[in-house]
C-alpha cells in the first residue's frame, strides 16, 4: 500500500479505536462522522464514492429509526417497567425463579424489538425491578447483555447487523427460519446454562416483595400492541423478501402519532429521547468501509473466505465463524459486519458458510463489552444507574458463555450440511 492507503486505514482504525473509548464522554457518533468527513476532506475518498456508500445504508438507517422510535414510546409509556414488575411478580419470591422470567423477557424483546431494545431500554427497567427485591443485580444485568446477542438471529428483524450482513440479499422469512432458528436456539440456551452456572450463587435464597405491577395506561397499551403490529408488518415484509426499512419507520412514525394524539409536548419528548446520533454513526461506518475496501481490504477477506470454502466443511464453519466473532470485539461488529457482508455478496458463499458469517457476527459481542454499539450503551445505561462492570470482569464471563454458545450454534449450522 502507498502513503494514501496507509493514512486512510490509520484514520480509519484510529476513528473506531475512539469510538469504542469515547474519550471525555464525546459520543461515538462524533469520532466515526468525523473520521469519515476528514477522508472526504483529504482527498482520500471522492465524494462521489461517499454518497454512493452512505446511501447503501437508506435501509437500515429506515429500520434504526422506526425501531428505536417504538422503543422510546414504549419506554415513556411504562412498558419495560411493567415487563420488568410482572416478572418479579410471577417470581413468587424466587431468586432463580426471577432470573428465569427475566432471560425469557430479554429474549422476547430482542426478538421482536431488536438487540438494542434489550440492551439499552429493558436493562434499566429491570435493574430497578431487581433492587426492590433485594437480590444480586449483577446476574440480570448480565443476562440482558448476553441475551440481546444470543438472540438476535432468530429473525432478520432481530439485529440491526443482520441488514447490514445481508443488504440486499436478505433471505426471505421462511429461508431464514430453516437456516437459522436451530443454531439460534443453540445460542440461547447454551448462554442461559452458562449464566445460570456462573451466577449459582447469587441465584439462591428468596427475593423480597417487589412493588406490583401498576396496569398499563392507555398510551402503554397502545404502544405493546404496537410491539405486536411492528413485528407481525416487518415479518411480512420479511416473508414478501421486500426491504424492512421502510415499513419499520412508517410503524413507528404512525404509532408515535397515535399515542400522542398529537401532543406537541409528548412527540417533543419522544424524539429527543431518540438516539439520532446512531443515524450518522451507522452512516460514517459505510463510508469508512467503502474507503478501506478501496485499499484492498475487501480483496483480503474474499480471499480469506475462498480458503475457508476450500477447507473441509467443519474446519471452514468453525474457522469463519469463529474469527468473524473474535474480530468483532477488536473492531466493533458494524464495521465487520459491513466488509464481512460486502465479501460474502463478492465471492457468492451461499449455505453454512454464509450462516457461519452472520451467526459470528451476531454472536462475536458476547465476549467483550467492544463487541456491539448495544454492548457499549448497555455499559453506560447501567452506569448512570450506579452500577460498575468492569472490562474485565465482562470479559470473564464472555470467555465461557461465548465461545460455548458459538460452538453450539455452529454445530446447528453443520447439521444442516452445505
Amino acid at each position: 500500500m502507498g502513503g494514501s492507503s496507509w493514512l486512510l486505514c490509520g484514520i480509519c482504525a484510529l476513528s473506531i479505536v475512539l469510538m469504542l473509548l469515547r474519550p471525555r464522554r464525546i459520543a461515538e457518533a462524533w469520532w466515526v462522522a468525523g473520521g469519515a468527513l476528514l477522508l472526504l476532506a483529504l482527498g482520500l475518498v471522492p465524494w462521489r464514492v461517499a454518497l454512493h456508500a452512505v446511501g447503501e445504508g437508506t435501509d437500515v438507517y429506515l429500520f434504526l429509526a422506526g425501531m428505536m422510535l417504538l422503543s422510546e414510546l414504549a419506554l415513556l409509556n411504562g412498558v419495560f417497567d411493567w415487563l420488568a414488575a410482572n416478572a418479579v411478580r410471577h417470581a413468587k419470591h424466587s431468586v432463580s425463579r426471577l432470573f428465569v422470567l427475566v432471560y425469557v423477557t430479554g429474549t422476547l424483546v430482542t426478538v421482536l424489538m431488536s438487540n438494542d431494545a434489550t440492551a439499552v431500554v429493558m436493562t434499566p427497567a429491570v435493574l430497578a425491578a431487581v433492587k426492590r427485591t433485594k437480590s444480586q443485580p449483577l446476574p440480570f444485568l448480565f443476562a440482558c447483555a448476553m441475551i440481546a446477542n444470543a438472540a438476535s438471529f432468530v429473525l432478520p428483524i432481530s439485529n440491526p447487523a443482520n441488514l447490514v450482513v445481508f443488504r440486499s440479499q436478505m433471505p426471505p422469512l421462511g429461508s431464514w427460519m430453516a437456516m437459522f432458528l436451530l443454531p439460534s436456539l443453540a445460542s440461547i440456551v447454551v448462554t442461559f446454562v452458562v449464566l445460570r452456572w456462573w451466577f449459582r450463587r447469587d441465584l439462591v435464597g428468596e427475593a423480597e416483595d417487589g412493588r406490583d405491577a401498576a396496569p398499563l395506561t392507555p398510551g402503554g397499551r397502545m404502544a405493546f400492541g404496537g410491539i405486536a403490529l411492528m413485528a407481525v408488518v416487518l415479518l411480512a415484509a420479511s416473508a414478501l423478501h421486500a426491504d424492512l426499512g421502510l415499513p419499520a419507520v412508517i410503524v413507528g412514525v404512525v404509532l408515535t402519532l397515535m399515542v400522542s394524539r398529537g401532543s406537541g409536548a409528548e412527540l417533543a419528548q419522544v424524539f429527543k429521547g431518540v438516539s439520532w446520533s446512531v443515524l450518522p454513526l451507522v452512516a460514517g461506518l459505510f463510508v469508512m468501509v467503502e474507503a478501506v475496501n478501496r485499499v484492498g481490504l475487501l480483496a483480503l477477506a474474499e480471499r480469506t473466505l475462498l480458503a475457508a470454502e476450500g477447507l473441509p466443511l467443519w474446519q471452514g464453519v468453525f474457522a469463519t465463524g469463529f474469527a468473524v466473532g473474535v474480530g468483532n470485539n477488536l473492531v466493533n461488529n458494524l464495521p465487520l459486519g459491513l466488509i464481512a457482508g460486502a465479501a460474502v455478496q463478492a465471492v457468492g458463499v451461499h449455505g453454512a458458510l454464509a450462516k457461519a458469517v452472520l451467526i459470528g457476527v451476531d454472536m462475536g459481542p458476547n465476549l467483550s463489552v467492544t463487541g456491539s454499539l448495544a454492548t457499549i450503551l448497555w455499559l453506560q445505561a447501567i452506569r448512570s444507574q450506579g452500577m460498575h462492570v468492569s472490562a474485565k470482569e465482562f470479559l470473564k464471563v464472555g470467555l465461557v458463555a461465548m465461545p460455548m454458545a458459538l460452538l453450539a450454534a455452529l454445530g446447528c449450522v453443520l447439521l444442516g450440511g452445505r
